[in-house]
C-alpha cells in the first residue's frame, strides 16, 4: 500500500459476510473478506458483493464490516510514577 492511498482515508477494512448454503439454505457459512477501502462509502466491498450477488449462488444473509486507520497521530503514553534508583 502506498502512502497516498493511505493519506485518502484508505482503510484496512474486514467484513464477515454471512450467507446461505444453496444446498442447505437453513445453514449459514462465513466468510471473512479484507480489503482496502475508503470508509464510510466502502466501494471496494460494495463492488466484491455485488459481484457475489451475480455470480456466486450463496445468498447473503448479513454482513458486518469494521475497519481501521492505518495512518494515525502517534500514541504518547505517560507514566502514572517515576521513580529514581541511585
Amino acid at each position: 500500500m502506498s502512502l497516498f492511498q493511505q493519506l485518502k482515508d484508505y482503510r484496512l477494512t474486514t467484513a464477515e459476510i454471512l450467507y446461505r448454503l444453496p444446498d442447505h439454505p437453513a445453514v449459514l457459512q462465513s466468510y471473512i473478506w479484507q480489503e482496502l477501502d475508503i470508509a464510510p462509502s466502502y466501494p471496494v466491498l460494495r463492488k466484491f458483493l455485488d459481484f457475489w450477488e451475480r455470480q456466486i449462488e450463496g445468498r447473503l444473509h448479513s454482513v458486518r464490516v469494521g475497519s481501521l486507520d492505518l495512518v494515525a497521530a502517534a500514541q504518547v503514553r505517560v507514566p502514572g510514577m517515576v521513580l529514581t534508583l541511585h
